[in-house]
């Protein structure tokens, strides 16, 4: 990685955190913005440090994700009066291949997760360096690797065909290689699968606490389900980009040993997950929040597409998530007006969730599917459609086409996920990105639907005169 996106040792871990019981002075190291990792691994209140700032720094990406991935999912809209640029860049780009700005706009999911993967890089020199007990470091591992695979996820959902750097060097001013899609996922996949091992000889727990967003999941054994439920996401993303069946049987295999729970009936048990926490200063708000971020909005066709109930009303999950809002529009006549807003996280203090319950059925349901028992997908499928959405059963059978039951997987995944970073994603993996809506279709404001983020112009930079695989794709 570039010494542009890699940060020097331990500095955003630490320089980030905030917690009021915390200080610089609980930290027996010489600056504790650039600690070493001996100093580090000494010091008995450092790995709880490092391991909140692992935490801290991936929530810290989790609001720009969903905004930019919901911007590109036709989900959402910024209506920033100040900067155009939040709806046009993402609608419109500028000329030539990939038609996104590289030098500020639509480059978000980059230098955060890289920031943080450094940051897993010193963790795990200073849990291997440190004298934990043999069990004690095991969990820490399978902790960071967890942590590893889920930014390295976040990385390859947003560049796809682009692929990523896995590799992270010591020296941090040194270029690493990109690797291929495949590649990238098989890396994340094998490294999930490590972590897990991990954890299962990890002892009863950790040798540091985990936030109030992973009750449930604050053990080896229980974060370890978390781990499976990551993994079956990432195998089926790399089941629809080339992984076929062996990806699927992978991912049914995580997701049996996951926190799923299918028989799952209510609101409470479709929301049991692990969730990133906000609060008030000094902590940091949800920036998501309904009741402060009055320029999001939702797209217009959220209410169109919304499915009726047999009374003609729309959807439970329309009503509960969405609401009106004074009429807005963008600039330069891009002819994106909405009078609607979000309602999913309507507090600074909501929690956002990082994966939960309701998405893993409706992964089991993609999972049953690809794997040939439609009876099994379509029963997922009527489990939210009557419970979360308050509809009627699917008129689909067995005798149904898979590519209509893909459709009403996608309808429910829409609805049920709302604002939570998937409708591009899910989209582009079925290969129906054509199929989300453009506002204008003619004239030089003429919308299109990007595929990948492009690299940011600063990673570009570090590797002119580079050949592959040093050379930044697409740059």
């Amino acid at each position: 990685m570039s010494n542009t996106s890699m940060r020097a040792v331990g500095a955003l871990s630490l320089a980030t955190l905030t917690l009021g019981a915390c200080s610089k002075d609980t930290l027996n190291i010489t600056n504790p913005n650039t600690p070493s990792v001996a100093g580090a691994s000494t010091d008995p209140q450092a790995l709880q440090l490092l391991a909140t700032g692992l935490l801290r720094q991936n929530r810290n990406s989790r609001g720009g994700f969903i905004t930019e991935t919901g911007r590109f999912g036709r989900e959402a809209y910024v209506y920033t009066p100040q900067e155009g640029r939040n709806t046009s860049a993402y609608l419109i780009g500028i000329s030539g291949q990939n038609r996104l700005d590289p030098a500020g706009f639509a480059v978000g999911s980059w230098a955060g997760p890289y920031g943080n993967l450094r940051d897993v890089f010193n963790f795990k020199n200073t849990v291997t360096a440190s004298n934990l007990t043999a069990e004690e470091k095991r969990a820490a591992l399978g902790f960071a690797k967890t942590i590893e695979g889920i930014e390295l996820l976040t990385v390859i959902a947003t560049r796809d065909t682009i692929g990523a750097v896995v590799q992270i060097n010591q020296d941090a001013t040194q270029l690493a290689p990109f690797v291929s899609r495949d590649s990238t996922y098989r890396y994340i996949l094998n490294t999930l699968d490590e972590a897990a091992a991990d954890l299962a000889a990890g002892g009863a727990a950790f040798p540091f606490a985990l936030n109030s967003g992973f009750t449930g999941f604050n053990t080896p054994s229980t974060f370890r389900q978390f781990n499976r439920a990551m993994a079956a996401r990432a195998a089926a993303y790399y089941a629809t980009a080339g992984g076929g069946a062996t990806a699927w049987t992978r991912a049914r295999t995580a997701l049996d040993a996951s926190f799923i729970n299918v028989n799952a009936t209510t609101a409470a048990q479709y929301n049991v997950g692990v969730y990133h926490p906000y609060a008030a200063s000094p902590d940091a708000p949800n920036p998501l929040a309904a009741a402060t971020n009055t320029d999001l909005y939702a797209h217009m066709s959220i209410d169109t597409d919304a499915p009726l109930k047999a009374d003609g009303s729309k959807d439970n999950r329309f009503l509960a998530k969405i609401g009106s809002r004074p009429t807005r529009n963008a600039p330069q006549s891009l002819g994106v007006a909405s009078s609607l807003g979000f309602q999913v996280y309507p507090a600074i203090t909501t929690p956002i969730p990082i994966i939960r319950n309701e998405e893993l059925m409706l992964l089991r349901a993609e999972i049953l599917l690809a794997t040939g028992d439609k009876a099994g997908a379509l029963a997922m499928i009527n489990n939210i459609r009557v419970n979360s959405g308050g509809l009627a059963p699917t008129t689909l059978t067995t005798a149904s086409p898979d590519a209509d039951i893909v459709t009403e997987i996608l309808v429910q995944k829409r609805y049920s996920l709302l604002l939570e970073g998937h409708r591009w994603i899910d989209m582009r993996r079925y290969g129906r990105l054509a199929q989300l809506p453009r506002d204008l279709t003619t004239g030089v404001n003429a919308h299109f639907v990007a595929r990948v983020q492009p690299l940011p112009q600063a990673e570009c930079l570090q590797r002119v005169g580079q050949t592959a695989p040093l050379a930044g794709p697409g740059c």
